[in-house]
C-alpha cells in the first residue's frame, strides 16, 4: 500500500513539474514573441521601408535559413530522440562520447559553411537586391558577412537547448529567445547614434580586423537613409551579440545537468555510431524542410526584385500576422492533441470527429473576426504598432497592402495548426509534410504569377492561396483514415464558417462607419493617442456587436472555448 501511495505520490509530482515547465514555457514564448514585435518596431523606426530595411532583411534570412534547415532540425527530429536512447542505456561513457563527437560534428560543418558563406556573399547578394545599386549590394554583402557567423553560435546554442530538453529542462531555452530579442533592441538603440557620431566609414575596423578588402565606405552622413544605414548595421551586430549570448547563458545550465562535453577529433565525430545514426534521421527530414526553405528564398528573392520596400513590407506584415496566430491558433493546436492522440488511441472516433469540428470551428469564431476588423483597421493598426519618422505613410501603405492579402489567409493558416495535429495524434507524420509541401508549391506558382501585377501583395496573396491549398490537401489525406468523418467536418465547417463571415460583416459595418466619422477628430492627434484611440473605439465596437450576435443565437462554441481554457489551465 505504501509503495503504492509512493509511485501515485511520484506520478503527481511529475505531472505537477510538467503543467510548471509548461507554464513556464507558454510564458517566455508569449514574453518572445512581444519582443519580437518590439524588435520589428525599433526596426521599422531606424530602417523604415527603405532600401537598407531591405537589405538587412535579406542579410538576416541567409544564416536564419540554414539555422532553420539545420540546426532546429537536426535537434528537434534527430539529436533528441538520440540521446534519449543513450541516457536510458544508462552508460554515461558512451552518453558522453556521443555529446562530444555532436558537438565536434556542429561546430565543423558550421564553421565550414560560414567561412564559405563569407567569402560568395557578394555573389549571394545581388539575386535578392538590386544589382544596379552598388551601394545597396555592398551593404548588403557586408551585413550578410556580419550575420553569417549567426549560424555557428545559433548552431551551438540548438545543441545546448537539445541536451536540456532531452533531460526535460526547458525554461532557460524558452528564455533564451527573450534574451536575443532585447539585445538586437538594446544594440540598435545604443549603437546607431555611436555609429553615426564617429561617421562610420569603418576605416579603423577595416584596418585594425577585416584584412580582406570587404568594406566599402559608408554614404555620405548627410545622405537621406545614412541613419538607416548605420541602424542596419548596429542591428547586425545585435544579431550575432544576440546569438552569442542564446548558447553562453545555457552552458551553465548544461554543466549543472552533468552532461558537459568537449571537443574530440574529427575522426571519432564522423565514425561515432549517435552522429551516424543522427545525421542517417536528418537526412529525409531536410528534404521536407528544404521545401520550406526553398519556398522563402524564391518569395524574397522576388520582393527584392520587385522595388524598394517590398521585402520589409512583407516581413513587417507577417510579425504581426504570426503575433495573432501564435496568441490562439497554436494555443488550440497544443490543448487538443493529447486529447485527440488519447482518443485515438483507444479508437473513439466520434468523439475524436467531435473534437476536431469543435476546435476548427472555434479557430472560425476568432480568426474569421479578426480577418474582417484588420480589414476594416489594418491601416490604424500598422500605424499603431510602426509608424515613426522613418517609417513613413509610404510605409504604412506598402505595409498595408502586404497585410490585407496575408490576414485574408489567416482562416486557413490558423486551420492547418489544428488539423495536423489530428494525423500526429494517429502517428502520421508524412501526410502533414507532404501537404505542407505541395501547398508550397501551390505558393511559389502563384508567387511567379503575381508579382509583375500586384507587387508585394501578389506575394502576400500567394501565402494565402498556398495555404488554402495545404488545407484542402490536408482534409483530401484526412479522408484515408475511414474512421475519421471528413465529410461531417467539412460541412459543420463550411456551414458555421458562413454564419460566422455573416456576423462579421454585421459587426463590421458598425465599426467602419465610426471609424469614418471619427477620423478627423482623431487623424491629428498622434501615433499613440490617434491611432491607439480610433483602433481601441473601433475594435470595442466591433468586439461588441460580434459577442452579442453569438449570445443572442446562443453560439455552443462559447462554452467551448470556456471549458477549453479550464481544460489548459485546470489540469495538475
Amino acid at each position: 500500500m505504501k509503495n503504492f501511495e509512493s509511485n501515485e505520490g511520484e506520478v503527481q509530482k511529475k505531472k505537477t513539474s510538467l503543467l510548471a515547465s509548461g507554464l513556464s514555457l507558454s510564458f517566455f514564448t508569449l514574453c518572445s514573441r512581444i519582443l519580437g514585435l518590439v524588435r520589428e518596431m525599433t526596426k521599422a523606426s531606424f530602417l523604415g521601408t527603405s532600401r537598407f530595411a531591405d537589405a538587412f532583411g535579406i542579410a538576416f534570412m541567409i544564416p536564419n535559413l540554414l539555422r532553420r534547415l539545420f540546426a532546429e532540425n537536426s535537434i528537434s527530429v534527430a539529436f533528441i530522440p538520440t540521446f534519449k536512447s543513450y541516457i536510458e542505456s544508462e552508460d554515461s561513457k558512451t552518453t558522453k562520447e556521443f555529446l562530444n563527437a555532436t558537438l565536434t560534428l556542429i561546430s565543423f560543418c558550421t564553421t565550414v559553411v560560414v567561412v564559405i558563406g563569407i567569402c560568395i556573399s557578394g555573389l549571394l547578394i545581388p539575386l535578392f537586391l538590386d544589382s544596379t545599386d552598388s551601394v545597396l549590394l555592398a551593404e548588403g554583402t557586408l551585413l550578410t558577412r556580419i550575420m553569417f557567423p549567426y549560424l555557428f553560435v545559433i548552431s551551438i546554442a540548438a545543441f545546448f537547448q537539445g541536451i536540456l530538453n532531452g533531460v526535460k529542462i526547458f525554461s532557460p531555452s524558452g528564455f533564451t529567445p527573450v534574451l536575443f530579442n532585447s539585445i538586437v533592441i538594446a544594440s540598435t538603440y545604443a549603437l546607431t547614434p555611436l555609429l553615426i557620431k564617429y561617421e562610420i566609414d569603418f576605416v579603423k575596423l577595416k584596418e585594425s580586423f577585416f584584412t580582406f578588402n570587404w568594406i566599402v565606405l559608408s554614404q555620405s552622413a548627410t545622405a537621406p537613409d545614412f541613419k538607416a544605414q548605420m541602424a542596419a548595421r548596429a542591428m547586425s551586430i545585435g544579431v550575432i551579440s544576440g546569438g552569442c549570448v542564446q548558447a553562453l547563458f545555457q552552458l551553465p545550465f548544461v554543466i549543472r545537468t552533468g552532461w558537459g562535453c568537449h571537443f574530440t577529433t574529427l575522426k571519432k565525430a564522423f565514425s561515432n555510431p549517435g552522429t551516424r545514426r543522427v545525421i542517417a534521421l536528418i537526412g529525409p527530414t531536410v528534404i521536407g524542410m528544404a521545401a520550406y526553405q526553398l519556398n522563402d528564398v524564391i518569395s524574397t528573392a522576388l520582393a527584392g526584385k520587385a522595388g524598394t520596400g517590398i521585402v520589409s513590407s512583407l516581413q513587417y506584415s507577417l510579425r504581426l500576422q504570426e503575433l495573432i496566430l501564435g496568441i490562439f491558433a497554436v494555443s488550440i493546436g497544443t490543448v487538443i492533441l493529447p486529447d485527440l492522440s488519447g482518443l485515438a488511441k483507444t479508437e473513439k472516433w466520434e468523439e475524436f470527429n467531435r473534437l476536431l469540428s469543435q476546435a476548427i470551428k472555434i479557430i472560425a469564431m476568432i480568426s474569421i473576426p479578426v480577418t474582417f476588423y484588420s480589414l476594416v483597421s489594418g491601416k490604424e493598426i500598422i500605424s499603431l504598432v510602426y509608424k515613426s519618422a522613418k517609417f513613413n505613410d509610404e510605409s504604412v501603405q506598402l505595409t498595408l497592402t502586404a497585410f490585407r492579402w496575408h490576414i485574408a489567409g489567416l482562416f486557413f493558416i490558423a486551420m492547418n495548426r489544428v488539423v495536423s495535429p489530428a494525423f500526429y495524434a494517429q502517428g502520421n507524420t508524412k501526410s502533414p509534410t507532404l501537404a505542407g509541401i505541395l501547398g508550397l508549391v501551390v505558393n511559389m506558382a502563384f508567387a511567379l504569377v503575381l508579382i509583375r501585377p500586384m507587387s508585394g501583395g501578389g506575394i502576400a496573396l500567394a501565402l494565402s492561396l498556398g495555404s488554402l491549398g495545404n488545407t484542402v490537401l490536408l482534409f483530401t489525406f484526412l479522408k484515408k483514415n475511414p474512421a475519421i468523418n471528413v465529410k461531417s467536418v467539412v460541412t459543420g465547417t463550411v456551414l458555421y464558417g458562413a454564419k460566422i463571415v455573416l456576423y462579421s460583416i454585421i459587426a463590421a459595418i458598425p465599426a467602419y462607419f465610426a471609424r469614418n466619422a471619427l477620423l478627423p477628430y482623431f487623424e491629428n492627434r498622434g501615433r499613440i493617442a490617434g491611432c491607439g484611440g480610433l483602433v481601441g473605439i473601433t475594435a470595442l465596437i466591433f468586439a461588441s456587436c460580434g459577442i452579442l450576435l453569438l449570445i443572442i443565437t446562443k453560439d455552443p462554441m462559447i462554452a467551448a472555448v470556456t471549458s477549453m481554457i479550464k481544460r489548459k489551465f485546470g489540469r495538475n
